[in-house]
This record gives C-alpha cells, structure tokens and sequence, in this order.
C-alpha cells in the first residue's frame, strides 16, 4: 500500500463533507450578552480577503509563544511571583487575542461565506492543542510551593480539560448538535484577569 496515493475518503465520506452544516447551541450568559456581542464588533474590523483559518493559526502561535516564555522563564513552575513583571503582561496579551481570535474566526468564515467543515476541523483540532496550552499560566502562577499545585493535582487538572473538550464532541457525533461548555469564556477570562492582575502587583506594589 502506498502511504501517499491511499484513498482515504470515499465519495459518500466527500459528499458528507459537502453536505456537513456547522450546529451549535450555545447558552452561556457570559458568551450570549458579552463575548458574542464584542466579536461582532470586532470581526468587522478585519478585512473581508483575511482567511478564517489564518485568524485560528495565528491564535494557536499567539499560545504556542507564550507557552515557550512560560518554558524557558519557569520550566518547573517554581517561580511565580519572582518572574519579571512583564511576562505576565505577555501571557494576558497573548491570552486574551488567542480567545478572540478563537471566537471571531468562524464569524469571518461566514462573513466571507467559506464556512467549511474542513475549516471547523482546523479550527476544533487547534482547540485541542489550546486545552493543554491555556493553564500554562495558572499554573506558574499558583505554582508548586505549599499551598501551591502538586504534579499530580496539574496533570488531573489538564485531563478534567480534556474531558470537557473530549465529551463536548463524543456528544456532538452522536446528536449532531455541539453544546458549547459554559466554563469556556469563564475560563479564559479568569485566566489572563490573573495575569494581568500578577503584572500590575508586580509592577507596583511589590517593587
């Protein structure tokens, strides 16, 4: 068998895709009467030939880069509050246009009407990467003393993450509808809150 020449999609798998319509249900307060409401405003700011898929890519950079700071700066989570104050800047800057690109960028694919499902693939499969990036941050700044995280306790808490985001898409398959996780914008704003209220304590009350 020839790995590159291998017909993995059969024409009924094609014609799925093209039929494929994107369903969710979303009933989050937080989403519905603040986040949605901002990502209309936003989206339109973008230029209508700004491709969707480049909006989740450079998001997952945004993740990827604030990750490899959190790596090199604090590679074992012991430092938190003896980090220079502008890392945590960064992280809540990073953070904070990763979740609005995240949000804005199926609203540009509508927008420009090249919605697709290989683009909702794209977009879910740079997701699943986020859920392992996201609480890189938390976890610094809560970090291993004390009363601080234990591996154990980080690593159960990357799983509770996986499942929410595993279980989300088990019951999408089976109902065809996706129920969007009210913790997620909950999440995402705590998480760069955190970081942005770290940078102003370390900037000016603990010089």
């Amino acid at each position: 068998m020839n790995f590159f020449n291998y017909q993995y999609l059969d024409r009924k798998h094609l014609q799925g895709l093209n039929e494929y319509k994107y369903n969710a249900i979303d009933t989050s307060p937080v989403s519905l009467y603040i986040m949605q409401p901002f990502w209309n405003k936003c989206v339109e700011f973008f230029p209508r030939w700004f491709a969707p898929n480049l909006m989740t890519f450079l998001g997952f950079l945004l993740l990827v880069f604030n990750f490899l700071i959190f790596s090199y700066y604090d590679f074992d989570f012991t430092e938190s509050l003896a980090l220079p104050s502008w890392i945590w800047l960064v992280a809540a800057i990073c953070q904070f246009c990763s979740h609005q690109l995240d949000g804005m960028d199926g609203k540009q694919a509508r927008r420009t009407k090249s919605s697709s499902a290989l683009g909702e693939l794209f977009d879910h499969g740079v997701d699943s990467w986020a859920c392992f990036l996201f609480p890189v941050s938390i976890f610094s700044a809560i970090s291993q003393d004390e009363y601080g995280f234990t591996p154990m306790a980080m690593h159960l808490l990357l799983w509770t993450i996986y499942a929410s985001f595993i279980d989300s898409h088990w019951e999408k398959y089976n109902t065809k509808i996706l129920y969007l996780p009210w913790s997620y914008d909950i999440s995402m704003l705590v998480i760069y809150s955190i970081d942005y209220y770290l940078f102003f304590h370390l900037s000016f009350y603990l010089k």
